[in-house]
C-alpha cells in the first residue's frame, strides 16, 4: 500500500503537480489497493490522472478503454511527454497498419508499455484478446463509461460487450470514468460492467464560472450571434450546430462579417479537420463552428463562450458541452438558442428507429426543453439532473436569477398533482398525469379507464405548461422523485405524502415564455414591415419614377421586400446592396446608384446611425444546385430533364429557377419554351406582365384565364423578369 506521502511525491515526480485535485488521491489510492472504482467527475476536473498515475505505479501495463480516436493519440502523446520512453503509453485502434500494431505489441511484451488504449471494437478482436490474455494486466479502465447506457448521450452497443471480454482477458481490478452521469446512467453503468459493490467517489458538477443563457432563437439568430461575437472581440468561442450544412452555412457567414471562424464535422477531409482544430488551439482561429463531434478531448482551457445554434438532444450532451468553457476557472459565457420547432425536428429524425430508442429520446428531449423552458436557476435544475443538490436560492450566475420572476403560491395546485400520481398507482410519466389533470380523453387513458377517475379533470383551469412548472420544481423540492429502474415514472416521495397532509407553502415561478416566432418570408411580395417607413415610402416613389422612365412594371427593378430590408438595414454602397435579399451584383449595377444615393442623403438628413449589427452581410448562394441549374440551361437541358436528373420536381425547379433570376442573374430559357409553347400564348402572358403592376401568379391566372396553366404562367414570368430586368 502506498502511502499518502509517497503518493504526493510519486505526482511530483512523473507530473511535475504539487498537488492532488478534488477526489484524485483516494481514487487513485482505491485502485492501487485492488478494488473497483467508479468516478464521476466533471469535465476538466482531471479523470485521467486517476488511471495515468497509477499505470506509472503498478506491475503491467493498464489497459484504458475509450471510444474517441482523436483523444487517444492526445493522451499518448500526453503520457509519452512526462516519460523519457516513447513505449511507455501506445493505442491500438482502426487508424494504425499491421507493422504499427506489431510494434505496439513488442513494447508490451518486453515490458515498456504501462498504458494501453483501445477501441471497444479493437478489444473485441479474437487476435487482441488472445494477445492479452498472456499479458500481465495491471487495471482496466473504462473512459466515457455513460457510452455503456442507453440513457446516456452517446450510447454505443459495442460498449455493452466489455465486462464479457474482461473476463475472456483476465481478472483485474476496474475503474469506470464518466464526465456526465444521471442517477439512472449510472445505475445502469454499475450493472453492466459488474461493479455494483464498486466504490463510487462523486465530484460536484457544478462548475461555478460558468454563465448559462437560454434565448429564444428567432429568424435574426445569424445577427445575434455575430453581435455577441464582436462584443466579445479576441476570445476563443465554439458554436456547435446540429447539421453539417449548417456548420458550413454559419462559418461562411461568419467570414464574410470579418470574423475569424472555421468548421469542423466528421464529413470534412481529415486534413483539413486536423488544421482547423490545430488553428483553434493555437489561437490563429478565434471561432470553430462544429458539430458535437468537435471538442472531444481537446484540452483548450481558455474556451470563454460555448453557443448552441439548436437545443441538444439532451442534457448531458448540453453539459458536456457547455463544459468545454471556462476549464482554467475564468469565464465561461454558455448561451443557447431554442425554439419548440427544433425539439419537433429533433423528433421527427428519431422515426424510424426501434420504438424502445424513441421512447427514451423522448424523455432526453422532454428534460431538454424543461430546462430551456423554466424560468428557475438554471444550475439548480442542472445538478438535480445529475443527482446533486443545489440549495443555493440564487446562483447569481444565470439569466433567470440575473432576471428573476415572480413567484406564485401553488400549494394547492402540488397537492392536485400528488393526488392524480397516487391515483394512477404511481405508474405513469409526466405527460400522462397531465393529461389526467386537464382531462384528455386520449386512448392510453382509455386504455386505463383512468377517465373514470376522481383525479381526471381535476386541473383544468390551468395551462399544460403551469402543471409542467408543478411537477418539474416539485421534484426538486423532493416531493417527487422519479424511478430509476423505469425512468421518467413519477413517484411521490414521504415528504410528499406528509405535504398532501400538512400542505404548506410551496412557491413556484411560471415558465418561460417561447412564442413561435415565425420563419422569414422569401423575398417576394408581403406587406411593408420596415424599420424606417418614411424611408420605404420614398424608395417606392424612386422605383416608380424609374418603372416609368424605363418603362418597365416597378416589381422588375426591386420586389417589396427588398425595399423594406433597405429601409431597415441602410445600404448606401452598390457593395452594401448586394446584401439585400434580391439583389444581386447585376441588379445592384443596373439600378443600384441612385436608391444608395437616395437612403445616404436620407441617413445624414435625419442624423441616422446605421447600426453596424444589422448590417450582416450574407453570403452569396454558391449552392451547387443553383450552380449545376445554370449550367444546364447554358448547354439548353429541357427543364423538366433538368427536375429528374436534379431528383426534384419541376415545380422546385421553377423555385430554384425564379431565385436565380430575381436576384439578377440572366438566364435564356427561349429553346424551351419555343418547344412546349404556343407562340401566341407566350407573347399574351409576356405582354400581360408588361402591363401588370404586379408578378402575382394568382393575379394572372384570374386575368388570363382558364387557357392558362400555373407552370406556363411561371416560365413566361422567368423569361420576362431575366430579359427586363437583368
Amino acid at each position: 500500500m502506498t502511502g499518502t506521502n509517497d503518493l504526493a511525491i510519486q505526482l511530483k515526480e512523473h507530473f511535475g503537480f504539487d498537488k492532488f485535485k478534488g477526489n484524485q488521491e483516494a481514487i487513485i489510492q482505491n485502485l492501487l489497493d485492488g478494488k473497483d472504482t467508479f468516478v464521476l467527475m466533471p469535465t476538466g476536473g482531471g479523470k485521467s490522472l486517476c488511471y495515468q498515475l497509477p499505470s506509472l505505479l503498478m506491475e503491467g501495463t493498464g489497459i484504458v478503454i475509450s471510444p474517441l480516436i482523436a483523444l487517444m493519440k492526445n493522451q499518448v502523446d500526453a503520457m509519452r511527454n512526462f516519460s523519457e520512453e516513447d513505449g511507455v503509453a501506445h493505442f491500438i485502434n482502426s487508424s494504425l497498419n499491421k507493422s504499427a500494431i506489431d510494434q505496439v505489441k513488442t513494447d508490451i511484451l518486453a515490458g515498456k508499455t504501462k498504458l494501453l488504449y483501445v477501441a471497444p471494437e479493437s478489444l473485441t478482436k479474437e487476435e487482441n484478446v488472445d494477445f492479452l490474455r498472456d499479458v500481465k494486466i495491471s487495471f482496466y479502465a473504462v473512459d466515457e463509461a455513460h457510452c455503456i447506457s442507453e440513457w446516456g448521450h452517446d450510447f454505443r452497443p459495442e460498449y455493452r460487450r466489455i465486462r464479457p471480454i474482461i473476463n475472456e482477458i483476465g481478472k483485474a481490478p476496474l475503474i469506470a470514468l464518466t464526465a456526465t452521469a444521471t442517477p439512472k446512467v449510472q445505475h445502469d453503468i454499475q450493472k453492466n460492467l459488474g461493479m455494483v459493490e464498486a466504490q463510487v467517489f462523486k465530484s460536484s458538477f457544478n462548475r461555478s464560472n460558468l454563465y448559462y443563457e437560454v434565448r429564444p432563437k428567432t429568424t435574426n439568430i445569424d445577427k445575434d450571434i455575430i453581435k455577441f461575437i464582436k462584443n466579445n472581440p479576441d476570445k476563443s468561442g465554439i458554436i456547435y450546430c446540429l447539421s453539417r450544412k449548417k456548420v458550413e452555412e454559419l462559418a461562411e457567414i461568419l467570414l464574410a462579417n470579418g470574423i475569424n471562424a472555421r468548421a469542423y464535422h466528421a464529413g470534412m477531409d481529415s486534413s483539413t479537420r486536423t488544421t482547423n482544430q490545430d488553428d483553434f488551439l493555437m489561437e490563429k482561429t478565434d471561432v470553430i463552428v462544429a458539430t458535437i463531434a468537435f471538442g472531444m478531448g481537446i484540452d483548450k482551457p481558455d474556451v470563454r463562450y460555448v453557443i448552441h445554434y439548436d437545443i441538444p438532444k439532451s442534457l448531458e450532451g448540453y453539459y458536456q458541452e457547455t463544459g468545454r468553457a471556462g476549464r482554467d476557472g475564468g469565464e465561461g459565457m454558455c448561451i443557447t438558442f431554442y425554439t419548440n420547432k427544433d425539439l419537433q425536428k429533433l423528433e421527427k429524425f428519431m422515426q424510424g428507429k426501434p420504438v424502445a430508442e424513441q421512447e427514451i429520446g423522448k424523455q432526453l428531449l422532454l428534460e431538454t426543453a424543461a430546462y430551456a423552458e423554466s424560468s428557475m436557476c438554471r444550475r439548480r435544475l442542472l445538478l438535480h439532473y445529475f443527482g446533486e443538490e443545489y440549495t443555493d436560492e440564487n446562483c447569481g450566475n444565470c439569466d433567470n436569477c440575473l432576471n428573476p420572476k415572480k413567484q406564485v403560491e401553488a400549494k394547492e395546485l402540488l397537492c392536485t398533482v400528488i393526488e392524480a400520481v397516487m391515483a394512477v398507482k404511481e405508474n405513469f410519466k409526466t405527460d400522462y398525469i397531465i393529461d389526467i389533470l386537464l382531462g384528455k380523453e386520449t386512448s392510453e387513458v382509455q386504455a386505463h379507464l383512468h377517465e373514470d377517475l376522481e383525479a381526471f379533470g381535476s386541473g383544468m383551469g390551468e395551462e399544460d405548461k403551469v402543471w409542467n412548472a408543478v411537477i418539474r420544481q416539485a421534484l426538486i423540492a423532493g416531493y417527487l422523485s422519479k424511478d430509476v429502474e423505469n425512468y421518467g415514472t413519477l413517484k411521490v416521495t414521504d415528504a410528499g405524502r406528509k405535504f398532501l397532509k400538512n400542505p404548506q407553502s410551496f412557491k413556484i415561478t411560471e415558465d418561460n415564455d417561447f412564442e413561435e416566432v415565425e420563419e422569414e418570408a422569401p423575398a417576394r411580395g408581403g406587406g411593408s414591415c420596415a424599420v424606417d417607413p418614411v424611408l420605404y415610402s420614398m424608395l417606392k416613389d424612386l422605383r416608380k419614377k424609374l418603372s416609368k422612365k424605363l418603362e418597365v412594371p416597378p416589381y422588375v427593378i426591386f420586389q417589396d421586400p427588398s425595399l423594406e430590408a433597405m429601409a431597415t438595414i441602410y445600404p448606401v454602397t452598390l457593395d452594401e446592396l448586394q446584401n439585400i435579399p434580391g439583389v444581386g451584383a447585376g441588379k445592384a449595377k443596373r439600378y443600384g446608384t441612385e436608391f444608395c444615393k437616395l437612403i445616404k442623403v436620407h441617413c445624414e438628413e435625419n442624423e441616422i446611425d446605421r447600426p453596424e449589427d444589422l448590417r450582416v452581410r450574407t453570403v452569396a448562394n454558391k449552392s451547387k444546385l443553383k450552380v449545376s441549374i445554370i449550367q444546364a440551361i447554358d448547354r439548353k437541358v429541357a427543364l423538366d430533364d433538368i427536375a429528374v436528373s436534379k431528383g426534384i420536381e419541376f415545380g422546385e425547379l421553377l423555385d430554384e429557377v425564379e431565385a436565380i433570376v430575381y436576384s439578377g442573374t440572366k438566364l435564356n430559357i427561349d429553346y424551351f419554351l419555343n418547344e412546349i409553347m404556343d407562340e401566341d400564348h407566350l407573347l399574351d402572358i409576356y405582354d400581360y406582365f408588361k402591363e401588370s403592376t404586379t408578378d402575382s401568379v394568382d393575379e394572372a391566372l384570374d386575368e388570363l384565364g382558364s387557357d392558362f396553366s400555373e407552370d406556363e404562367i411561371r416560365l413566361v414570368r422567368i423569361k420576362f423578369i431575366s430579359e427586363m430586368a437583368n
